[in-house]
């Protein structure tokens, strides 16, 4: 099909590797970067082709001219890459690109699929969704169940398949679709999404994957065996998680699931005419879902990933990961005043590079900022944007706080502990970027009264260093950085 790219050199190939910063002791170092969960560096090889498009840019949809062409080719090869990515027949798929990320393909399914069957009313999600794949249900349907998770907090795993049996049971003909994540944003738990479309199949619902925490990380197929009953209807993934910042998201969906209803947006691209008294909606496409001018630099440049990684082999991307996952489990695990969140039993409840954590007698915020400012390990603290599934983790410790809840500082105090410390991985993350992390751990739980001492806690949870400052303007500067590009054009010195 195409020539392997071995793992090792691609590894290499990210921007900000290099990245270096200043820290509260003194000392200049190099950024461990544990922060992919959230938006992950961008992979050099996609940002080249991209660049390397620029000086042919021109819109799409035109044929006449050579920039126009050439733009229009590129763009039918990104979406092209998605199909392929998750090897999805073109003639019952399509893909097309929305927003920055998947929540505006969620909201537009979300609509789109209440619309279609307005008497089916329910929509299932799972507890540990994020918001991006909880509120458009929420907004759309009418109403939404929240499916359990298999075991009991803080070691909660993946859905419970016996307790989505009897939702679909109990609620039959009344579910119009089912909405999970392949993995959790929070613990990197993997759900078994085709035996959910299995299940919601065989009861008339459609199956909606959020796999914006996986596709990066695991080999994904819209079926695992080929099997109908087993397909998914529609993936949704983002491109600033796949090592494509500044790309689009993307959505992949069933034909069959927008054909015959007007699309969610409308504008130049969609129609095939245009008049007085109304208008013709195409019906190519993707271009009837991708109204108004792409992203068509970001979405080459995800293409260019997806095509990449199929290259290196998701198979062997995930068997590298799993093994720094597991030291990272092993290291943490084995430090006594580590929480570690979800079920640790990976034979039993696979899960991707995602763990979150805190550490005994101190706030998340705090460990969060002192990893930061005295280790240069970057990593994300709070609730991530899945607030109920946090919540339901964290249960057994928030109960047990004494806290007053009359008292004038108890909103504050809550604040601190409602959250988490959150490490996640990417194809760049190594031993030595785990080793630093378990380090500064280790450091803060030696020092605990220390650190705290270093701090002052706000009143939105965060936490303040009393005498290091290093505030973005100080790393990078908009102004000063165009003022010094600028000196390097002709007649501007």
């Amino acid at each position: 099909m195409f020539q392997a790219i071995a793992l090792s050199a691609l590894q290499q190939d990210f921007i900000g590797l290099d990245s270096r910063y200043p820290l509260a002791d003194g000392r200049f170092t190099p950024r461990h970067y544990l922060d992919s969960a959230a938006s992950t560096l961008a992979l050099g090889c996609a940002q080249r082709l991209a660049q390397a498009l620029l000086p042919h840019y021109a819109n799409t949809h035109s044929q006449l001219h050579f920039s126009a062409r050439i733009a229009s080719h590129a763009f039918a090869w990104a979406h092209a890459q998605v199909l392929r990515f998750l090897n999805a027949d073109p003639l019952e798929y399509t893909a097309f690109f929305a927003g920055s990320g998947c929540t505006a393909a969620l909201n537009r399914l979300a609509r789109g699929l209440a619309a279609r069957r307005p008497e089916r009313r329910i929509v299932l999600a799972s507890l540990m969704e994020h918001h991006a794949n909880d509120l458009p249900h929420r907004k759309h349907a009418w109403q939404i169940i929240h499916i359990p998770l298999s075991g009991t907090a803080p070691a909660l795993g993946a859905i419970d398949l016996v307790a989505l049996t009897d939702l679909l049971e109990r609620h039959q003909r009344q579910v119009n679709y089912v909405a999970v994540s392949a993995a959790s944003n929070v613990t990197g738990i993997m759900n078994p999404v085709h035996d959910i479309a299995a299940l919601a199949h065989a009861h008339g619902a459609w199956v909606l994957v959020d796999a914006s925490q996986a596709i990066a990380h695991a080999p994904l197929a819209l079926s695992d065996t080929g099997a109908p009953q087993r397909t998914l209807d529609a993936v949704v993934f983002s491109g600033h998680k796949l090592y494509a910042p500044g790309s689009p998201g993307v959505a992949v969906v069933r034909r069959a699931l927008l054909e015959g209803q007007e699309p969610d947006e409308v504008g130049g691209g969609m129609v095939d005419d245009v008049h007085r008294a109304g208008y013709e909606i195409t019906d190519r496409f993707p271009d009837r879902e991708e109204a108004g001018t792409p992203n068509i630099l970001g979405a080459v440049q995800l293409g260019a990933v997806l095509h990449v990684l199929q290259r290196v082999g998701m198979a062997q991307i995930h068997a590298a990961e799993q093994a720094l996952l597991a030291d990272l489990l092993a290291g943490l695990t084995g430090l006594a005043g580590v929480q570690v969140y979800g079920n640790l039993d990976l034979k039993q409840c696979p899960r991707l590079g995602t763990v979150s954590f805190n550490l005994a007698g101190l706030e998340h915020g705090l460990v969060a900022a002192a990893l930061n400012d005295y280790h240069n390990v970057a990593v994300r603290n709070g609730c991530f944007c899945a607030h109920p599934y946090v919540r339901e983790l964290l249960k057994p410790e928030l109960w047990a706080l004494e806290l007053d809840p009359d008292a004038e500082d108890a909103a504050v105090a809550l604040k601190g502990w409602q959250g988490m410390v959150r490490a996640s991985l990417g194809l760049y993350s190594t031993t030595e970027d785990i080793a630093a992390l378990l380090a500064g751990i280790s450091d803060l739980l030696a020092r605990p009264a220390y650190y705290r001492a270093q701090y002052q806690p706000t009143a939105d949870g965060h936490f303040v260093h009393r005498t290091f400052s290093a505030p973005a303007e100080r790393l990078f500067d908009p102004d000063v950085e165009l003022a010094r590009i600028l000196e390097d054009l002709p007649g501007l010195g």
